[in-house]
Parts: structure tokens; sequence; C-alpha cells
């Protein structure tokens, strides 16, 4: 078979969709990327003047979306906000609940997942650079709820909730970017699935 004819065959697939196939397969995978996005929002770094503190959470988030694809990735997510909201204390610094002004941002990952997941279904997780636009994206869009939730739920204003809520995340984003650019291409090359 020829490198474009295994490339053809294998366009349309996301990184778990190498293991085979089954209902156990995906109910685990769904509920180990909610445990992984749980333990990652417990590396958190408080952020002076901003009640939003740096975590890994968003980049599991991004992580999840991208290796489970789009429905899995969301189910994923979802698992992990509504266990949230029922009191599991897995949200950052072990907050639990929708009352917190960083919800938003949660709700932002649900949807930055469906993005990151479809879009790696089109192959933008294979390549170093097209990686680093579906992160920069799925995190476009996890700022795109979140900012405007924080601005909501402070009083603050959009300027002063763009400068608390985004600013300050934007280098931790670049190396969030720059480690998913080393780790998921490498991923499918080992796999032998390029």
């Amino acid at each position: 078979m020829s490198t474009a004819t295994v490339t053809s065959a294998r366009s349309g697939l996301v990184l778990a969709d190498l293991i085979p196939a089954s209902r156990v397969r995906d109910a685990a995978l769904v509920l180990g990327g909610a445990a992984l996005t749980g333990l990652a929002a417990q590396i958190a770094v408080p952020v002076p003047g901003s009640p939003v503190p740096v975590t890994g959470q968003t980049f599991a988030a991004l992580l999840v979306g991208t290796t489970l694809g789009a429905r899995r990735g969301f189910a994923s997510l979802a698992v992990y906000a509504l266990a949230g909201m029922a009191g599991v204390p897995w949200f950052a610094e072990g907050a639990s609940g929708m009352g917190m002004p960083s919800f938003g941002y949660i709700v932002g990952m649900l949807l930055a997942s469906v993005v990151v997941g479809a879009l790696a279904r089109r192959g933008a997780d294979r390549s170093a650079w097209r990686t680093a636009g579906t992160m920069v994206l799925g995190s476009a869009v996890i700022y795109a709820v979140g900012v405007p939730y924080l601005a909501l739920a402070t009083g603050m204003s959009a300027s002063a909730a763009i400068a608390a809520g985004l600013t300050p995340f934007l280098v931790g984003d670049a190396l969030k970017a720059a480690l998913a650019m080393g780790v998921l291409p490498t991923a499918w090359k080992f796999a032998g699935k390029r």
C-alpha cells in the first residue's frame, strides 16, 4: 500500500481510535479524560489581582478533546463539569459548584473540546504547526466564554476582565501549545499512523 493510501485510510481518526473499539473503551476514555482534567486542575498557581489561577486544566481539556475527538471529548468534559457542579472538588484549587467566577472557563472548555476534536479528526494534530493552530483556536474558544463570564460574575468591566482573565495567561498558553506541538505529532509518529 502506498503512503498516500495509508494516510487516506487513516484520515478521520483521532489518537483514541487506535485503541480497539468497544463501549468499555469509550467509557474508560471519557472517564479517564474527566479524571485527567480534574487532576490537572489541581496544578494551580494563583495570579495576583485575578480570581482565576494558572492551572493545567485548560491544557488537559484541549488534550482530551484532541485525542478523544469531538463526541468523546465533549462527553468527558461534560462529566468533569457535571461532577464538579455536583460537589466533586476537582475544579481549580479543589473547588466545586458553579458559583465561582472562573466557571465560564469550564463551559468554554466543553465547547473547545468539540472544536479541537473536530479539527483533530481532520488531521490537525499530526504536524507541529497545525497542532499549534488547533491549540490556539481551542484556547480562544475558552477565553471567548470565560472572560465575559468572569466580567458578569464579578462586575468587572470588559477591559478589567481581559486584564485579569486573559492577559496573564497568554505566555502559559504559548508554552502549552508548544508542548502539544511536540506531544501530539510525536504520538502519531510512534503509532506509525501519519
